[in-house]
């Protein structure tokens, strides 16, 4: 099956909804947030089937069920794969699953989580070791034909991996790692091919879970220091200043936000408008890295 995979589209901010059951939100308040995120211009939501001991995507299931109107107004990615051990679930241990049965069974149970008829993308969590392409890919097909997934991609797949799958089905994204504090995708290849294949990754953990404003070891408190010094000179927050330095790249990321708070969401919008100079990136690596440019 034919996918024009550049006519996908992702709000430029993701909204993560990793910790929405730790939020203690209404209905009603949940419906709140995801217009006020929506009036900021996210577009997008980021769900997993296993967030929230796999109850998260429920939670925001009922707000759209409250409210329908708000589903013809954005995104709604999701991902499987993952076999996660938890009371409902008593598996003997936690592994990844990407046959053809578990795929499809996680992508109905997402549907009636979500209370929509499609999912406009769902990826691959992890990469499964077992993993078979060529089957993976029927299954891709066959639920994109059914009308129940519009587009398909990965998170966390190696340069190798995510050439594997896409060989076989389309995927348009790989959702990696990327912050201040954990640079490994600017030399693991990930962006290169995304750059190459001129499709956007999607950017989990990009103010380092936190750490970046808590974290007390060496390396944060040297990123911090100077994140703190650019930030001034640019009169934004350290938050605005995370965001666009991963947007800085020219892959295109889409960087996903983990916050309720909408002050945090409208400092990650905020970096949409920093140009932020080439030697303050490179400062902030300097000091991630802890050296110099070789």
């Amino acid at each position: 099956m034919h996918t024009d995979i550049r006519s996908f589209q992702l709000s430029s901010i993701v909204a993560g909804l990793w910790r929405l059951t730790e939020w203690h939100l209404s209905v009603q308040e949940r419906v709140r947030w995801i217009e006020q995120a929506l009036e900021l211009g996210i577009t997008s939501f980021d769900h997993a089937d296993i967030y929230g001991d796999y109850r998260a995507e429920a939670l925001f299931g009922e707000a759209l069920k409250a409210s329908p109107d708000l589903r013809g107004r954005m995104q709604l990615v999701t991902k499987c794969g993952v076999r996660l051990r938890s009371s409902q679930k008593p598996y003997r241990i936690n592994y990844y699953d990407t046959n053809a049965a578990y795929v499809r069974a996680e992508v109905e149970q997402s549907l009636r989580n979500l209370h929509t008829e499609q999912l406009d993308l769902v990826l691959i969590h992890r990469p499964d070791y077992l993993m078979d392409a060529t089957a993976l890919a029927e299954t891709f097909a066959t639920l994109s034909r059914e009308g129940k997934v519009a587009h398909w991609g990965v998170s966390n797949h190696s340069v190798n991996q995510f050439a594997l799958l896409h060989q076989h089905h389309p995927l348009v994204t790989n959702q990696v790692e990327l912050s201040p504090l954990q640079m490994g995708a600017l030399d693991d290849g990930t962006l290169d091919q995304a750059q190459q294949l001129g499709l956007r990754p999607m950017i989990w953990s990009p103010l380092a879970g936190g750490r970046l404003f808590s974290g007390d070891d060496d390396q944060t408190q040297r990123v911090r220091t100077e994140m703190t010094a650019i930030a001034a000179r640019y009169g934004i927050s350290l938050t605005t200043l995370a965001f666009a330095w991963v947007l800085r790249h020219p892959s295109l990321p889409c960087p996903i936000t983990g916050t309720r708070r909408i002050d945090g969401l409208r400092d990650a919008v905020a970096a949409l408008k920093v140009q932020l100079d080439v030697e303050d990136w490179y400062a902030i690596w300097t000091a991630s890295k802890g050296h110099s440019v070789p």
